[in-house]
C-alpha cells in the first residue's frame, strides 16, 4: 500500500489527472481542484491496480457499481457551487470517492447507499483517511434522507428515469440538485435550482451512469 507521506507517485498522478483531465475541460474552481489533488483516489479502488484509479474513465467497484470518471466527479461537484458552509446530500455513496471530495468543500455530507457492502466499505475508508464530517445511511436513496433536510446541495451518482420527488422536496431554498436523467443506458446531466419555491432546470451534457434503483427510480437495472 502506498503512503501519501512516503511516496510521491500517487500525488504526481493526481496532479497530472487535474492538469490533463480536469483543467483543460474548463474546471477552474481552486478549492475544487485542490480537493482533487488531495483525495487519494486509489484508496477508494483497492481491488484494482492503483494506477488505473487516475485514468480518464469510470472503473468497476463491485456489486455492479462504478466509480465515475474523474472529470464527471469534478463537473458534478462544480455545479453544486459549494462555498464550504453547505449541508449536502449524496445519493449513491459507491466507493466513497465523490463523498470525500464533497467533504472537503461542504460543512456536512449525508450520503445514502442501497448496497450495504459498498456503504460499509466506504465508511471504513472514511475512517482510515480521517474524513469525519460524513454520515452514511444504507437505504433506498430515491427517498432521500428527510431527517437532515433541507439541503443546500443534492448530488445523485446514478441515472434516474425522472427526478425523485422526495429529492426536490428536500432541496432548500437556493439549493442545487445535480442528477443524470434519462434512459437506462444514457442520460442528460440535469441541474435543478430552487428559487422562491420554484424549480428551474437546465441540462449540462450527455452522460452514462448506472441505474438509480428504488421506489422513485428504476425498479431493476434500468428497466
Amino acid at each position: 500500500m502506498w503512503s501519501d507521506q512516503s511516496a510521491e507517485t500517487p500525488a504526481r498522478l493526481r496532479e497530472e489527472m487535474v492538469r490533463r483531465q480536469i483543467e483543460v475541460r474548463g474546471i477552474r474552481g481552486e478549492k475544487l481542484l485542490e480537493a482533487l489533488r488531495r483525495v487519494p483516489r486509489h484508496r477508494f479502488t483497492p481491488q484494482i491496480d492503483w494506477r488505473q484509479a487516475y485514468e480518464d474513465h469510470p472503473l468497476p467497484i463491485g456489486a455492479g457499481q462504478t466509480i465515475s470518471q474523474p472529470y464527471m466527479v469534478a463537473l458534478m461537484t462544480e455545479r453544486l457551487e459549494l462555498t464550504g458552509e453547505e449541508r449536502v446530500l449524496e445519493i449513491g455513496t459507491g466507493s466513497g470517492y465523490q463523498t470525500a471530495i464533497l467533504s472537503l468543500l461542504a460543512e456536512r455530507v449525508y450520503t445514502v447507499e442501497r448496497v450495504g457492502e459498498l456503504a460499509r466499505r466506504a465508511e471504513e475508508t472514511f475512517s482510515r483517511l480521517g474524513y469525519d464530517n460524513i454520515e452514511v445511511k444504507i437505504d433506498d436513496g430515491t427517498r432521500g434522507w428527510e431527517e437532515h433536510s433541507p439541503y443546500d446541495g443534492i448530488i445523485v451518482t446514478a441515472g434516474a428515469p425522472e427526478v425523485p420527488p422526495p429529492l426536490l422536496e428536500q432541496l432548500g431554498e437556493g439549493g442545487r440538485l445535480v442528477i443524470p436523467v434519462g434512459g437506462g443506458y444514457s442520460q442528460s446531466l440535469a441541474i435543478f435550482r430552487k428559487e422562491r419555491g420554484k424549480i428551474q432546470r437546465r441540462d449540462e451534457c450527455g452522460c452514462v451512469f448506472v441505474p438509480l434503483i428504488g421506489e422513485y427510480g428504476w425498479k431493476n437495472h434500468g428497466e
